[in-house]
């Protein structure tokens, strides 16, 4: 089911849209939600997939919730009676922007273009997957590499490897644990050791565990298991894209 919320203020406008989306038999309905406080709640308490929003609410504006948001909501339609509030909502990315009073068919198109994302991202998935099981047998990986700390030396596991980030003569190993090691080496020399295609130089700064990776957004950030977000070079898109199949 596709967790739809809506965050209105005026009921009349709210049960007109519940009414309009009463033939989507793949919609739960979150909410509603009629005030800024009462929008910030719900976004911070339920896992919703599309969020309905108007833009004008009686105590501030859909801006004022987002920006008391975190992570900001990705599929956003924003609602209004107003169309000058339109650059701001591309600024957070909106799937759309419907002038009220609202038609049918373009809330329709609307949420389909989020059902074609979602299977979009179900074939990179699946993609993603053929790619790590091809390239198992024709790559050879360490299980395990040696870190020289500046205090100790340590072995971990490749695997527990979230991504590794450069700084100058220096590389940040952030592991699955949520624990950081501090080496004085470039990131080069480990991209050296951590040969594509299981590791993804996606930036300058940012070299990647592959296995890590659940998603991209707008070829901008690379989606890991634990939410955090790694940037994608607008230098290294194509390459990034290519790897893992998306091109």
């Amino acid at each position: 089911m596709i967790k739809v919320a809506i965050i209105e203020d005026e009921p009349a406008v709210y049960n007109e849209i519940v009414f309009l989306l009463k033939d989507e038999p793949d919609l739960e309905i979150i909410g509603p939600a009629h005030h800024v406080s009462a929008a910030v709640e719900l976004l911070q308490e339920q896992l919703v997939d599309v969020v309905l929003m108007d833009i004008q609410l009686i105590d501030g504006t859909a801006f004022d919730v987002l920006k008391n948001v975190s992570p900001v909501p990705e599929n956003i339609i924003f609602i209004t009676a107003f169309n000058q509030f339109a650059i701001k909502a591309i600024k957070y990315g909106a799937l759309d922007y419907l002038l009220k009073p609202i038609d049918q068919q373009e809330l329709k198109e609307a949420l389909d273009r989020y059902r074609q994302k979602q299977e979009k991202n179900l074939q990179y998935i699946k993609q993603l997957e053929l790619a790590r099981n091809t390239f198992a047998d024709q790559h050879a990986l360490p299980e395990q590499i040696v870190l020289n700390s500046l205090n100790n030396i340590r072995v971990i596991n490749v695997q527990d490897i979230l991504y590794c980030k450069g700084d100058g003569p220096y590389t940040f190993f952030h592991l699955k644990n949520g624990k950081n090691e501090l080496v004085s080496k470039p990131l080069k020399y480990y991209e050296d050791l951590l040969p594509s295609p299981y590791f993804v130089r996606s930036h300058q700064s940012y070299l990647v565990n592959r296995s890590q990776i659940t998603g991209i957004i707008r070829s901008e950030y690379l989606v890991l298991q634990n939410e955090e977000q790694i940037p994608v070079s607008s230098r290294r898109k194509s390459y990034v894209l290519n790897l893992l199949s998306l091109k």
